[in-house]
Parts: C-alpha cells; sequence; structure tokens
C-alpha cells in the first residue's frame, strides 16, 4: 500500500479553469473524500489521479514516485466508476479477472485471486452470471472486487453509490468503509453527497468552482467552517448577513440584533453561522412579545422536527427532537409567537470573502 501526493495539481481548458491548484497528502491507509457540488471539479481532480486526465500543472504522487506522466495502466490504482463499466457479456468471474490479464498473472494465480476477492465482497457462487442477471448492489460489489483483486497501491471511487437505492446506499456504504479499513487501502472518494463523506471518510476536501475550500475531518468543518459555503455545504446551517456592531452582538442587514461569542471577529461586515439545532424554543405569550419570533412552518420528521421561523425579517431554521404529546412545543402551528435562544458561542462569525486551501 501507498500514500498518494498531490502538489499544485491544476486543469485548465483553454482559458476556462477545471481544477485551480489541489494540495493534497492522503496518508497510507486513509480515506478522504472529495466533496462538492456538480461542476465543482472533484471528478477531474480523481481522474487526473488515475490517468484519464492529463494536468496542466502539478504533480501526482503514489507511494512517493512521480506518475504525473504514466499511463493509467502503470499508476498501480484500482477505480471504481460512476456506472460501474462492467463488461455485459462478460462472467462476473471474466469481469473481475480482467485487470489481472491486462497485467499478465498467470492462470492459476488470477483464478485463486479472483476466488478470493469474491469471498471477500460476499459474491460466492455468483461467478458464472453475466451482469444483467445481478442486483444493483451485485453489480456494485463486482465493480469493487474488479478494481480490488490488482491489489491497488491507491483505490479511487467515483460516485460509487450514485446508481443505489437509500436503503441499499446505506448499506453499501457501511461495506465499503469495513472493506477499506480491514484492507488498510489508501482511498480517495468522489462524492456530492455530504451524509456519504461525513460517514465514510478520514477527511474532507471540500471544493467548490474548482477551489479547494477547506479540508480536514468532519468534526471540524462542521464545527469550524472556513467560510459560508462550507458552513452551508456541510450539513444545514443559517447564514445571516449582517454586520458586528459590538461585542456579542451581531446586527442582522434587516435590523435583528443576533448574539454571538464576545471578541470572535474584528467589527465590521461579517456573516453569522448558526446550525439549526443550537436554537431553542419556547411558546411566547404574545406575537407582541419583545424579542419574539413568527413561527411560518413546522416539518415532522419522526425523531426530529423543523421549525421555520422569521425574527424581525431575518428568516432561521431550528431542529429539534420531536417533543412528547403534551409539550407545547408540540402544540405550535404556523403564525405562533416563538422565543428563541442560543449560547452565543454556537454563533460563529464568518468572513464574507471565499477562502481556499483551508486545513490542506
Amino acid at each position: 500500500m501507498g500514500s498518494l501526493l498531490l502538489d499544485g495539481v491544476g486543469k485548465r481548458y483553454g482559458t476556462a479553469v477545471a481544477v485551480e491548484r489541489v494540495d493534497l497528502d492522503v496518508r497510507q491507509g486513509e480515506m478522504v473524500a472529495l466533496l462538492g457540488p456538480s461542476g465543482c471539479g472533484k471528478t477531474t481532480t480523481l481522474r487526473m489521479v488515475a490517468g484519464f486526465v492529463a494536468p496542466t500543472t502539478g504533480r501526482v504522487l503514489i507511494g512517493g514516485a512521480d506518475v504525473t506522466q504514466a499511463p493509467p495502466h502503470a499508476r498501480d490504482t484500482g477505480m471504481v466508476f460512476q456506472s460501474y463499466a462492467l463488461f455485459p457479456h462478460m462472467t462476473v468471474a471474466a469481469n473481475v479477472a480482467f485487470g489481472l490479464e491486462m497485467r499478465k498473472v498467470g492462470r492459476a494465480e488470477r483464478e485463486q485471486r479472483v476466488r478470493e476477492v469474491l469471498r471477500l465482497v460476499r459474491l460466492e457462487g455468483l461467478e458464472e452470471r453475466l451482469p444483467r442477471q445481478l442486483s444493483g448492489g451485485q453489480q456494485q460489489r463486482v465493480a469493487l472486487a474488479r478494481a480490488l483483486v490488482v491489489n491497488p497501491a491507491v483505490f479511487l471511487l467515483d460516485e460509487p453509490l450514485s446508481n443505489l437505492d437509500a436503503k441499499l446506499r446505506g448499506e453499501v456504504r457501511m461495506e465499503i468503509r469495513a472493506l477499506q479499513q480491514r484492507l488498510g487501502l489508501t482511498t480517495l472518494i468522489v462524492t456530492h453527497d455530504q451524509e456519504e463523506a461525513l460517514t465514510m471518510a478520514d477527511r474532507l476536501v471540500v471544493m467548490d468552482r474548482g477551489r479547494v475550500r477547506q479540508v480536514g475531518t468532519a468534526e471540524e468543518l462542521y464545527e469550524r467552517p472556513a467560510d459560508p459555503f462550507v458552513a452551508g455545504f456541510v450539513g444545514r446551517c443559517n447564514l445571516v448577513e449582517g454586520a458586528l456592531e459590538a461585542p456579542g452582538a451581531f446586527r442582522a442587514t434587516t435590523g435583528a440584533l443576533l448574539p454571538c461569542a464576545p471578541g470572535s471577529a474584528a467589527l465590521g461586515r461579517r456573516i453569522l453561522a448558526l446550525r439549526p439545532e443550537h436554537i431553542a424554543l419556547a411558546p411566547a405569550p404574545s406575537p407582541a412579545s419583545n424579542g419574539a419570533a413568527r413561527l411560518k412552518a413546522v416539518t415532522y420528521l419522526g425523531a426530529l422536527t423543523e421549525y421555520h421561523l422569521e425574527l424581525d425579517g431575518t428568516p432561521l431554521l431550528a431542529i429539534r427532537p420531536t417533543p412528547p404529546a403534551d409539550d407545547p412545543l408540540r402544540r405550535l402551528s404556523p403564525g405562533d409567537a416563538v422565543r428563541l435562544s442560543w449560547e452565543a458561542s454556537a454563533a460563529r462569525l464568518l468572513s464574507a470573502e471565499p477562502t481556499d486551501q483551508q486545513g490542506a
């Protein structure tokens, strides 16, 4: 197994920038997720690692060796494509063995390694089936087996769960993570799904418009986002424009005065980031109550309930555990007055300007 190093890797198509610059060190046995919206450059970055796209700038190193100019088959990587890319006319065993054949592995060793990896992904007994005779989850595991059987130094996954239904996605997600940890695979995964990235990866790389906005653990990105984009993309977050008037006093552009941590930023224009779960609610005696918000909508989600609120013209979202039937909060309805509160330290002030390459 080896490590993966991206040293200033970037890609341009003429004057269009697909990836600005990526500096990233994926340690041996670590799983790192490239996370971001469609078109942010995450798949282009993965394909530069795989060798399918030539970088305009920078270097790709695997296990300390510079492979920037090496073709895909010489990079010691195993890749699982979004579409799985299985050969429809080949059996499961033949699909899995294909990479070994290309590497001129002898027949006896090839058959042994195919048996071992099919057992690893729980596909024993399906060796002679064709892809069309398999379920979506089974096809996904064939794609995993085909990438794993070559014993890659770096494991690459491009949106591997996007074609599965929600229930199966959760199951396969855990299977991939367990396999990766058990085998100690250095892994780079591309996803636009926050939950997928948060639950699978050791670290996350948040990208936007070809740039890396922040690199860190799930907790670091959620609790200490570098900028409003990261705060809004990783989890749900109230982002309020305004200015810090005095220590601990943030004035929203709507005029609402919101508490924040004293001394957390210089005075002036800022964006207040407040996670919905940090907002506590209590029924207010009347809409005219000082500091009361108006409830706009209530969404019941089972264990959790969403409360859409407006405080002096500022929209806010609160998410709380669903209260018991006899709790006054359970009887709230749109139009009711609600008193809001939160710990000042929970309201984080962010610069209105974007940041790049935080924590890489």
